[in-house]
């Protein structure tokens, strides 16, 4: 029986983060230099990591990064008023407000008062529309990068029968509209699907993203189909003397000996969403300061 191909994450986001460099060199050489503003509310420390290793990246591709860091007791209205201060200044070209929200903060009210053209992580409804209807746009981040790693992958997806297991706003339902921009067929299963995992067996891709480790197993997959893991879980943190690990929604073991190629957890989608964030930095910065064609086009 053969083994699949490890997708390697870290090499994939390390092109993307190459090209995007060269291309904010030559913005820098016309005198604009793109800048992102990260909001972090509270200090949960999960958010703190993630925002650390954004500004990193940031920095290491020449974008300037700007860090607002407010107390977990700010109201809505505080925030929604740095947000429209945010939008007004020209230096400024994508605003990422760090989610999860404290409670007292509706993340739906914040997302909508980003200006859309500097909505980098492509969660604002006029983006996401622009996406469902096969519109150049700031597609969500990873699942613009699973479609990047497929690219690689596999080449031209036309025609391949692609399955998203999730239906999620920020994963689920932006993945299938890209997957049908790159001409694929598409089905997306969720809860209350029938006959998921037979359905399942069926696709060329699969992409799963349902917040379970190792829901999607062996019996899932039609052999030979390429499997994007997008799950993060740890596990192992509350049993006597085993480490916390992190884990992905597919059982990783079990798959490996089925699909033709899988990537790993970690080390797979998790740098591609870091990756994609700088280029969509990088494209809102030429959308609002030069009137250029974009450099990188994303799938239609």
């Amino acid at each position: 029986m053969s083994t699949a191909r490890t997708i390697d994450g870290r090499v994939a986001a390390q092109t993307v983060l190459d090209d995007v460099a060269r291309e904010v060199a030559a913005l820098h050489e016309n005198g604009i230099e793109p800048c992102l503003a990260v909001v972090l509310v509270g200090d949960d420390a999960a958010s703190d990591v993630y925002v650390r290793n954004k500004v990193r990246r940031a920095q290491e591709v020449g974008i300037r990064s700007v860090e607002h860091r407010l107390d977990a007791a700010t109201s809505e209205a505080a925030l929604l008023a740095l947000i429209a201060r945010l939008n007004a200044d020209p230096k400024v070209h994508g605003v990422l407000v760090q989610l999860p929200l404290p409670a007292q903060i509706d993340a739906g009210a914040v997302i909508a008062a980003i200006d859309p053209l500097k909505d980098v992580d492509g969660f604002h409804r006029e983006n996401v529309g622009r996406l469902a209807l096969g519109e150049p746009t700031l597609a969500p981040c990873t699942p613009q990068g699973c479609l990047i790693l497929l690219q690689q992958t596999l080449g031209d997806l036309a025609g391949k029968h692609a399955v998203v297991v999730g239906r999620s706003n920020i994963v689920g339902k932006p993945m299938a509209a890209l997957l049908l921009n790159a001409h694929c067929s598409v089905t997306v299963l969720h809860s209350r699907s029938e006959n998921a995992r037979e359905l399942c067996r069926t696709a060329d891709i699969v992409v799963v993203a349902v917040g379970r480790a190792g829901f999607v197993d062996a019996a899932w997959i039609k052999p030979g189909a390429v499997v994007i893991d997008v799950g993060i879980n740890r596990v192992g943190a509350a049993l006597a003397g085993e480490p916390a690990r992190l884990v992905g929604d597919v059982d990783h073991a079990s798959v490996l000996q089925v699909a033709s190629a899988l990537t790993p957890v970690p080390g797979g989608v998790g740098p591609m969403t870091i990756a994609c964030l700088m280029r969509n930095t990088l494209l809102a910065a030429r959308r609002q300061s030069l009137s250029l064609p974009d450099p990188l086009t994303l799938a239609r």
